[in-house]
């Protein structure tokens, strides 16, 4: 198979609905969902062209291929790697260790190449029928009902810097409940109409003065939903806390099939839980993230965020608004070419 023709054996929308299926899995990121896409393509018009060599494309589906099919680092590379500048043999090589972690892959070196099984794929190979679209509404967080639902929605943002895929989630589900005894206000969910499960969440945190110098310190060091540390390095101002000026977005998340429908009323949502944080916190002016996962980007330079520092550990950065300038942007006109 050439892999130059990669699109029109399996096109690229095809293969953007098998992604945003697959990132529903913890520990799949954007990039290992594209990579196994791309792999089960070739590996299946790989081992189809042996018995058929006149076969032509398109494939009308993925199927799982019969057999092992061999597949060598550098057919990885180039697979995986072919509208990038960059990815080594040995880059490939990890990238098959992770898919084969997360069960996507079953593989073996047989002395001269690596034979790969693609493990069966529910998701994909049982795609079931288009349902009507499911409405969502804005509420308050409930610690009770939300923080394991919340817990693995929060959870995909982070399982690219963890190994170990399950201890995330857990821990966020015990973390949860705690902030919204200390100070609820700031949390707010988007879920269902019709089953109540949350598919949104942000966590805004008014920060004590102490641990404002966090902010400007590097980024890996302020990581604590998804660190190994039982330590937060952020103390929680209280309500009347005259000396708090900053808020942390420490989360704000919708569910990849949601996004760009909810995306503004729930921004919208921000903006007003903002402002009512302002009765309990008159000195806040200040609004910092961490930029963790890159699917946030555009959407907070849009909003003007700024960059303010890197890490040389980790791909994650702080960004930095004015809280004034946030609450008086138009959020339509501000995320209109996104």
């Amino acid at each position: 198979m050439d892999i130059a023709k990669l699109d029109a054996w399996y096109s690229p929308s095809q293969r953007r609905t098998a992604v945003s299926l697959l990132m529903k899995r913890i520990g799949v990121t954007r990039t290992r969902a594209e990579c196994f896409v791309r792999l089960w393509i070739y590996l299946s018009v790989k081992q189809l062209q042996e018995s058929q060599p006149r076969l032509k494309p398109p494939l009308a589906k993925l199927e799982l291929p019969a057999t092992e099919v061999q597949c060598t680092h550098r057919e990885a590379a180039e697979l995986f790697y072919c509208d990038s500048d960059r990815g080594s043999d040995r880059a490939a090589g990890m990238m098959l260790d992770k898919l084969a972690a997360l069960g996507l892959i079953a593989k073996h070196f047989d002395g001269n190449a690596t034979a790969i099984q693609i493990q069966p794929v529910s998701e994909i190979l049982n795609v079931a029928e288009p349902q009507k679209p499911v409405q969502l509404q804005l509420d308050n967080f409930n610690p009770r009902c939300d923080a394991v639902l919340v817990a693995n929605l929060l959870a995909t943002n982070y399982n690219w810097m963890n190994r170990n895929t399950n201890a995330v989630p857990y821990k966020i589900a015990k973390i949860l409940p705690r902030l919204a005894e200390k100070y609820s206000k700031g949390m707010r969910v988007l879920r269902r109409s019709d089953n109540l499960n949350p598919v949104g969440f942000y966590l805004l945190y008014p920060t004590a003065s102490e641990s404002e110098v966090n902010f400007f310190n590097a980024p890996s060091k302020s990581l604590h939903l998804s660190s190994i540390s039982d330590i937060d390095p952020f103390n929680m101002a209280l309500p009347g806390d005259q000396n708090c000026q900053s808020v942390f977005v420490r989360s704000w998340m919708i569910d990849p099939q949601y996004l760009s429908e909810y995306r503004i009323a729930f921004l919208e949502d921000t903006q007003k839980t903002l402002g009512e944080m302002q009765t309990d916190f008159p000195n806040l002016c200040d609004l910092y993230t961490l930029m963790i996962h890159p699917m946030y980007e555009k959407q907070s330079l849009a909003l003007g965020f700024q960059k303010t520092s890197s890490d040389s550990q980790l791909s994650v950065y702080w960004m930095y608004l004015a809280l004034d300038r946030f609450l008086g942007l138009d959020i339509k006109k501000a995320l209109v070419k996104l």
